[in-house]
């Protein structure tokens, strides 16, 4: 049999230069995460099928996400899957820690899965990078997540975004007032405006309602929050207080009344990062019906996540000016003196400095140093040893010369 191996389709890998943006993407997302208060957990990527399935959400319907999960059986023929999100199995955590402190915010980063259509920016194993504040039902829980998502993304050199909020009871009211019975068939509709324009999804909506139903619902979307909150619509006050949270963070935001996200679990505020004429980098809100589930208790929750693979590819530009971290940063090539080069070796790493050995011909050592993008190289020969210094060649201007050895390692551990 002839086997060619390749990636699975939908699956990818990261060689050096991607792998050292995203794992410096991750460091910066880290340090916001801390500084904003929340810790770290990590959760196991296999779970049992029965915990990720729609009955574990407030609507009975599935969302898109659990449709497309991995399914997968051990040897004990247990129905397992590979988890397709985080926030799911907080439920479960929240059932075998009944004591944790309220509220509790938490982050985690890793890998998701899900069965689902290939598109830019979206594998089917992809890094997502979450918080969630569990147990406070204050509209600052949700501010606390725009600005934490912002500051992230500024500190990543993304400044071109804006973000949309809405509200799913506002959205909910908006549709019933019009007398539209099929509410949740007609969101579904409505969040696809962007995708396929507004003219499409007023045809789809011809299914659920009539023309005028569908003229009156689109001329109430153009209004703004204001009037939702002189006519009492439900959420707009939930929505109004957001809004003016945000602007004490220095946060503008943006209405966008058919903005739905997630189907399944969310109650209240919804919100989402995106950069203009493309696609969405970050989204979440409040859904305060999923964590208590099988603890027995009522808990609020709000949280927002990106993926690493939508951010690289809907943010390339900006992302490329990173200032990434080049490791090796030198390369000692020993003539023959393997004792001195071993023992400076092991002081520059003992500084932090990254940095490796090897001997042989000079011309294919540079070459290499070259094609690593190692920024020095360090010669320790007969010569260099005679004379109690160090020879050090500058990759990028070309620049050669002999130093002494504190000198060089106080130079390459600055």
């Amino acid at each position: 049999m002839n086997f060619e191996p390749t990636t699975v389709k939908g699956f990818q890998d990261y060689m050096p230069k991607e792998a050292l943006l995203r794992k410096k993407i991750v460091e910066t997302a880290e340090k916001y995460f801390r500084l904003y208060g929340f810790l770290p957990i990590e959760t196991p990527i296999i779970e049992y099928d029965e915990l990720m399935k729609s009955d574990t959400l407030p609507s009975e319907e599935e969302d898109e996400a659990i449709s497309d999960r991995f399914r997968l059986k051990d040897k004990g023929a247990r129905n397992l899957g590979l988890r397709y999100e985080f926030t799911f199995q907080l439920a479960r955590i929240f059932k075998e820690n009944p004591n944790i402190k309220l509220p509790f915010r938490r982050y985690q980063i890793g890998p998701i899965f899900r069965d689902e259509p290939i598109r830019l920016g979206r594998t089917r194993q992809f890094t997502q990078c979450d918080v969630d504040i569990i147990g406070d039902n204050s509209i600052n829980a949700e501010a606390e997540c725009i600005s934490l998502i912002s500051d992230i993304l500024k500190s990543l050199g993304i400044k071109e975004f804006e973000i949309k909020i809405n509200n799913r009871k506002l959205l909910n009211a908006i549709i019933e007032s019009v007398e539209i019975s099929n509410t949740k068939q007609v969101m579904k509709e409505i969040d696809k405006i962007e995708k396929i324009g507004e003219d499409q999804v007023k045809i789809n909506l011809k299914k659920y309602t009539s023309s005028n139903q569908i003229i009156t619902l689109f001329k109430l979307m153009e209004k703004n929050i204001s009037f939702f909150k002189e006519n009492a619509f439900e959420g707009a006050n939930e929505l109004l207080e957001l809004i003016e949270k945000c602007e004490l963070y220095g946060i503008k935001t943006k209405f966008s009344p058919s903005m739905v996200r997630g189907f399944g679990y969310y109650t209240g505020n919804v919100f989402e990062f995106a950069i203009p004429r493309k696609s969405s980098i970050a989204g979440g809100g409040r859904y305060d019906k999923v964590i208590g589930k099988y603890s027995g208790r009522d808990i609020t929750a709000v949280g927002i996540s990106f993926s690493l693979e939508s951010l690289v590819s809907l943010c390339e530009e900006e992302l490329s000016k990173i200032d990434i971290e080049i490791y090796p940063k030198a390369l000692i090539i020993s003539f023959n003196q393997d004792e001195k080069a071993i023992d400076l070796l092991k002081k520059l790493r003992n500084k932090n400095v990254s940095c490796e050995m090897s001997s042989g011909k000079p011309g294919k050592q540079l070459e290499y140093a070259n094609a690593m993008n190692i920024p020095f190289v360090l010669f320790i020969g007969d010569e260099e040893i005679s004379q109690k210094k160090i020879k050090i060649k500058n990759m990028s201007s070309g620049k050669e010369e002999l130093i002494g050895e504190r000198n060089l390692i106080k130079m390459l551990a600055e």
